[in-house]
């Protein structure tokens, strides 16, 4: 997907890529909470940033692969067969080393709508939060 740095985020902060979701995907700051993250990760995806996703997954969560190469390929091609319309953050539950956020994303494959409403739960290990496991919502 071609992205300019001078685009919008795609998160819908309404502030541009370079000072919004880039500087946590070039590593050179942490997200201060769980929603950051959470927003950050949704901006990965849509950008292709899949060593991102990557890094900011717990080694619990079921999608985890000791394989990262092979990993690195299914979200790059799940972000090329994908089209990412919109983040909603429905809830966000702040706490110290577990957090929660409730979002809803309105995805696209194929011309199929494959939109979903997720909660996440997200653990704060050595300053850095990770993406651990989500629920579905109805």
């Amino acid at each position: 997907m071609k992205f300019s740095v001078n685009d919008t985020c795609p998160c819908g902060s309404q502030k541009k890529y370079k000072k919004c979701c880039k500087p946590f995907h070039d590593n050179i700051t942490l997200p201060k909470t769980a929603l950051e993250l959470m927003k950050s990760r949704y901006c990965a995806f849509t950008v292709g940033k899949s060593e991102y996703i990557i890094s900011t997954t717990h080694k619990d969560n079921v999608d985890f692969k000791s394989d990262i190469k092979s990993w690195n390929e299914d979200i790059l091609d799940f972000c090329k067969n994908t089209k990412f319309e919109k983040l909603e953050i429905l809830e966000f539950i702040d706490e110290q080393t577990q957090s929660f956020v409730t979002f809803k994303v309105t995805l696209f494959q194929d011309g199929n709508d494959v939109s979903f409403c997720e909660k996440s739960r997200f653990l704060k290990i050595d300053e850095k939060w990770l993406y651990v496991d989500g629920q579905f919502m109805n």
